[in-house]
């Protein structure tokens, strides 16, 4: 991800650095990207060609209709395909992905066993799909180590361009810059004229879906932000004001489990910025960990292998080796203020349990809010709202199965309510069970023909599975719905 820089812009000169401000602030509140005084060339530049895309000849005129419009996500795309370049390659930055492979994933497998053997990756600003590939490459290449594994990778990027190149898998040469001598002959065939298609082996390892990281929209369940192992955000929280850059700081660091990785870019790397975070120092690199909530608790720090203070990091012995999802959706439960006026914790206890569990999942506080709520529901067991509440938790923090018995638990004291099947579904597609999930997605469609979300859903799972007849039907009674 980097900023634009195009043709020359036509705003009188008089004009241009009181109008360039007031853009550039109402730039940073829609996308979180922040353009400094010293970038207000690069912005004129970006926006000449967004006018002409908008069908003005004048810029002016255009950022003046901007600023004074509300503005659709459409538009907002527009915006950020002239604002943003994907600037990226396969192995970008290989000292992360060293760590991920020699470090991360060995230390997934030796404690994830059983039931709990999923993994699950997060590509933020993954801009056309060079990243998460890489990832799933790696992967690939760890061969039986992730044997009958659930894997997830989702790349994200606010530029829907970017990813539509990403879902088709093709690139040139310009994305190889830096890969092993049989990098592309093993995981890419020839497509004629300097371009290379991904092999589908490795294409379907990866779900591509539309996200700005700018909205209050993660973590969620029901767009796959929620419970993730390892999220790599590099190279672009140097976009973002500030402020901005702390609260998606703050909902990644929620995005994950405990004992989970954030890999940033090494020029992003702040201690006041990932204060919530437990800093690791590797050589030449540092990484920030989710610590546990419980000391000793799954997912806790080892407390001998180290971090940013000791310097000391004890390597785990590594294994031989080296679908355009849905958009994001808010979750359907009630919400809390914003966080400006949300009530302080000590405040918070005055609230009744329900409500102060939700106010402490809001925040991220998953094992608090399990524990507040579990007492509620031991006086309360057929309170379905606070079951619902419960599962969600259970669901961030990575605990599919208990949060689908808590889903049952709910679903038994209410069988009519759609939103709990569709809710059912969304964790088993998480947990794999693609034909489980259609089964609850059709109950769903059966109780509320009009539920627009289950229709989007089983065109997604559709389309996965090569079924385009019937994906586009599924897409045409969304987009029915949608229309009224």
């Amino acid at each position: 991800m980097g900023v634009s820089g195009l043709q020359t812009m036509d705003i009188p000169a008089d004009l241009a650095d009181d109008l360039l401000a007031r853009f550039s602030d109402f730039v940073a509140a829609y996308t979180g990207l922040h353009f400094p005084r010293k970038q207000w060339r690069a912005l004129a530049r970006g926006m000449a060609c967004a006018a002409r895309e908008f069908g003005f000849e004048d810029t002016e005129a255009c950022l003046r209709w901007i600023m004074t419009s509300p503005l659709s996500r459409e538009q907002i795309e527009i915006l950020a395909r002239h604002l943003t370049v994907g600037e990226t390659y396969f192995l970008r930055e290989k000292r992360g992905l060293e760590i991920f492979e020699e470090e991360i994933v060995p230390e997934v497998i030796r404690t994830r066993q059983g039931d709990e053997r999923h993994l699950r990756i997060w590509c933020a600003g993954c801009s056309t799909g060079e990243e998460p590939f890489s990832v799933a490459i790696i992967l690939k290449a760890m061969g039986a180590a992730l044997q009958d594994w659930n894997i997830s990778i989702l790349g994200t990027d606010i530029n829907p361009q970017a990813l539509g190149r990403g879902a088709e898998g093709v690139y040139g040469e310009w994305s190889f810059r830096s890969p092993p001598h049989d990098f592309r002959d093993k995981y890419f065939r020839r497509t004629g004229e300097g371009r290379f298609e991904i092999i589908p082996q490795i294409r379907k390892m990866v779900s591509f879906s539309y996200l700005n990281l700018a909205e209050d929209v993660y973590p969620s369940l029901l767009n796959n932000t929620n419970a993730m192992d390892v999220i790599f955000c590099r190279n672009v929280l140097m976009y973002f004001t500030p402020d901005r850059a702390r609260m998606v700081v703050e909902r990644l660091h929620r995005s994950l489990v405990d004992g989970g990785w954030l890999v940033v870019s090494p020029c992003e790397a702040s201690q006041f910025l990932f204060s919530q975070f437990k800093a690791v120092n590797f050589s030449d690199a540092i990484l920030y960990r989710k610590e546990s909530a419980g000391a000793g608790g799954q997912g806790a720090v080892p407390r001998d292998r180290g971090s940013a203070e000791s310097g000391q990091f004890v390597p785990i012995p590594l294994p031989a080796g080296i679908r355009f999802p849905p958009p994001p959706l808010r979750a359907q439960i009630p919400r809390p203020p914003s966080p400006d006026s949300r009530p302080s914790f000590s405040a918070s206890r005055s609230l009744p349990p329900y409500e102060e569990a939700l106010v402490l999942y809001e925040r991220g506080c998953y094992p608090e809010a399990e524990e507040k709520l579990a007492a509620f529901l031991t006086a309360n067991r057929e309170d379905a709202e606070a079951t619902v509440l419960q599962c969600r938790i259970c669901a961030n923090q990575g605990k599919l199965a208990e949060a689908l018995g808590l889903l049952e638990q709910a679903i038994g004291v209410d069988r009519l309510k759609a939103g709990l099947h569709y809710l059912r579904a969304m964790i088993l597609q998480e947990q794999g069970a693609t034909d489980e999930a259609v089964a609850s997605l059709k109950r769903a469609l059966y109780l509320d023909q009009d539920l627009v979300l289950a229709h989007f859903s089983l065109g997604n799972l559709a389309l996965r599975q090569g079924k385009i007849k019937e994906a586009r039907k599924h897409f045409a009674n969304t987009l029915s719905l949608l229309d009224r």
